[in-house]
């Protein structure tokens, strides 16, 4: 029998999440929630410390500005979902608002990867061609850098949304997921996803290889300028201008190796098992990179660290 003959239009979907697991998802909203407020917490006062302090008024700052505002809207689009999904018993999600929340994740992701080969970029300047920094990354250049990350990771989107989107749901409308993730829903999908997974591919190769890579040979130049550095304190000095953005680095693309690298277990009995590390995996690297990243440069960045002190010094006296 044809399947377009029984397949029935999709309205809604519902979000499967742990709810064969009631006393996780206790936990997990507590959990959650803590680290959605930090998230919110750290990555604001980030914008507004590199927006107040005119030490900060800088390309450098101004993409951490930008990456502490994408953070921010990331977590934004998905962890009310996720919180409400535990609160909620039967946790549906209208067909128009799964296909935003799944636009606006994907756009999220596309468009930090490019922000940090930007932010690369800016290291590589600054640290190989110090002379030349002011020319090379004017305000001229880092603003249009900065929208061009955002155009791109926002059209990426446009583009593996609407293929999704398009596609007949036959029946199945219940997602294997805590939000609307792109390869959950197409999992629904009672037609030909070839177009999808060649697309979805290509927009890896751009937004995740070619970045990497980009990075990667970055960071061998710098290290090589570093290193020809006669003093131990000069190299210091240089490597700490980099160490922040190296270490938000290695833990946003480290986690993605982690969840998409490890091996799927054969073993029909731990399934379960796995399907529930799956969805947790996935559920903590979408709060655990935006978590970390304003710590990351709090810790690591003399001069966001002096800002955020003067911002709380001052706002105390304030009182």
């Amino acid at each position: 029998m044809d399947r377009s003959n029984w397949t029935s239009p999709v309205v809604g979907f519902i979000l499967l999440g742990l709810s064969d697991h009631p006393k996780l998802e206790k936990m997990f909203f507590v959990l959650i929630l803590l680290m959605y407020l930090v998230i919110l917490m750290g990555n604001g006062v980030l914008i507004l410390v590199t927006i107040l302090d005119s030490r900060l008024h800088t390309p450098m700052y101004f993409f951490l500005g930008n990456l502490s505002f994408l953070d921010i809207c990331y977590t934004t689009s998905s962890v009310p979902l996720i919180l409400d999904s535990f609160l909620t018993p039967r946790k549906t999600i209208s067909f128009s608002a799964c296909a935003v929340q799944m636009f606006l994740s994907f756009a999220m992701g596309a468009t930090e990867c490019v922000l940090l080969g930007m932010m690369a970029f800016d290291r590589y300047v600054a640290i190989c061609n110090p002379l030349r920094y002011p020319v090379v990354m004017s305000k001229t250049a880092y603003v249009p850098m900065a929208v061009s990350s955002w155009a791109a990771g926002s059209m990426t989107a446009m583009v593996q949304t609407s293929l999704a989107m398009r596609l007949p749901f036959c029946g199945d409308n219940v997602i294997n997921h805590f939000t609307c993730e792109i390869l959950a829903v197409l999992k629904l999908a009672c037609a030909d996803i070839s177009i999808n997974v060649i697309s979805m591919a290509v927009a890896n190769v751009i937004f995740l290889g070619i970045p990497v890579l980009f990075i990667f040979v970055s960071y061998a130049f710098i290290i090589a300028t570093i290193l020809k550095i006669p003093s131990a304190e000069g190299r210091k000095k240089a490597f700490s201008t980099c160490s922040a953005h190296l270490a938000v680095v290695v833990v946003f693309y480290g986690t993605i190796l982690f969840m998409y690298g490890k091996p799927k277990s054969k073993d029909p009995l731990g399934a379960d098992k796995q399907d529930v590390s799956d969805k947790l995996t996935s559920l903590f690297y979408g709060v655990v990179t935006p978590m970390l990243n304003p710590i990351i440069y709090s810790l690591r960045n003399k001069d966001v660290k002096a800002a955020v002190q003067n911002l709380v010094f001052h706002k105390h006296f304030a009182q």
